[in-house]
């Protein structure tokens, strides 16, 4: 490789390190309890815990609990319902003033579903994990916030490939894994940084690309309303508002009647913005791990209780559903948190090396300028 072009790829690997690794320490830091959340809730007591019932214990109807719900949040209106993950006797109830409410300004609880007791869930509405996800997600920031690390995590993955380009030339003249303890601390330091930034490139690439996807859920979201939601619910356009809704016990059976072979995932009641002003929207999943994280909606008249369509998903929304997952290894259990948190570890070696490396080259190369100078 000319050494022309080797200067510019420097360049490009130097400074969009430099620009983005601030916020990608604050990103890998705070992503480090977050790939152990659900295990912390529970250290710290935060996670819901239900009564100990027979299983056979038969379920509330999904109206029931919309009543036991709003009977413990008087003056509130249902948004999501949604199945927990770990307990299928617990559901998942998101609440708030008005309909659209951003999410940061909702209230979430359980209900168990089987009595309708109310169960606080104080790690979705202000815990500690809470905190680590927002500094995570936005920074308290909201959607400037995201934006901000969207455009970190694409300097991110400029500065991984930026840095792969440099070390091939470096590999032909050392051994793969070589680190020169003979040599200084300088470029002992180099060789440990170059081998575990090729060690952890895939992984790195793959958290960065998901970051940005993730960190663009609003725009991707906004999307999704304006062009496949917005087709489905053109009937609609200029209805007069729903006086009441009907009852919403029917609308699981409904929607797994229309779309066979899927499970329920949650229900966006009207008015939020995953659904309609004039409809439920149920969003089924499949039941392998790979489409328990594509969304197929449901539209269903919240005044007929008819399904009016289908939605296809596009492509983009398929993106944003198995960006998470991907992005914080939930979906291969506890060996493949493991794997995650050592490669995030890995990940803050390399960031902190390659700070390292950048102030004692800054620092040797100000005596050279000041020699020329006088020289000069």
């Amino acid at each position: 490789m000319k050494s022309k072009t080797i200067r510019r790829w420097s360049f490009i690997h130097t400074w969009t390190s430099l620009i983005c690794t601030a916020f990608l320490l604050m990103l890998a830091l705070t992503g480090l309890p977050l790939i152990f959340h659900h295990e912390i809730d529970h250290l710290l007591g935060d996670a819901p815990e239900l009564k100990q019932m027979p299983a056979d214990t038969p379920h509330l109807g999904l109206q029931q609990l919309v009543r036991a719900a709003e009977a413990h949040r008087p003056g509130e209106v249902m948004q999501y319902f949604g199945w927990d993950e770990e307990d299928p006797n617990g559901v998942v109830a998101i609440m708030a003033r008005t309909a659209g409410t951003e999410p940061n300004s909702s209230h979430t609880f359980m209900l168990d579903a089987r009595t309708g007791e109310a169960v606080e869930m104080p790690s979705a509405n202000g815990g500690l994990m809470m905190v680590m996800l927002r500094l995570h997600v936005d920074m308290f920031a909201g959607l400037p916030g995201k934006l901000l690390l969207a455009f970190m995590g694409i300097l991110f993955v400029m500065a991984i490939v930026s840095g792969t380009v440099l070390y091939l030339p470096f590999m032909r003249r050392l051994e793969f894994g070589t680190v020169r303890q003979d040599k200084s601390t300088r470029l002992r330091w180099l060789d440990l940084h170059n081998l575990i930034g090729v060690v952890t490139l895939t992984w790195a690439l793959v958290v960065g690309v998901t970051g940005v996807i993730s960190a663009c859920t609003d725009l991707i979201i906004a999307a999704w309303r304006n062009d496949s939601l917005g087709a489905m619910i053109e009937p609609y356009r200029g209805a007069p508002p729903l006086t009441q809704l009907a009852p919403a016990s029917r609308l699981i059976d409904i929607a797994k009647a229309a779309a066979p072979d899927m499970q329920p995932d949650f229900i966006a009641f009207p008015g939020t913005r995953f659904s309609s002003e004039h409809h439920y929207a149920v969003f089924l999943k499949g039941s392998t791990h790979l489409t328990s994280h594509l969304l197929t909606p449901v539209l269903i008249d919240a005044s007929t209780l008819q399904v009016t369509a289908i939605g296809e998903r596009p492509w983009y929304m398929d993106a944003m559903g198995m960006s998470s997952p991907l992005h914080f290894g939930d979906y291969g259990g506890m060996p493949m948190k493991i794997l995650w948190a050592v490669l995030d570890v890995l990940t803050i070696i390399v960031l902190i090396s390659g700070l390292y490396l950048w102030l004692v080259r800054r620092k040797a190369a100000k005596p050279v300028a000041v020699e020329a100078e006088v020289a000069a």
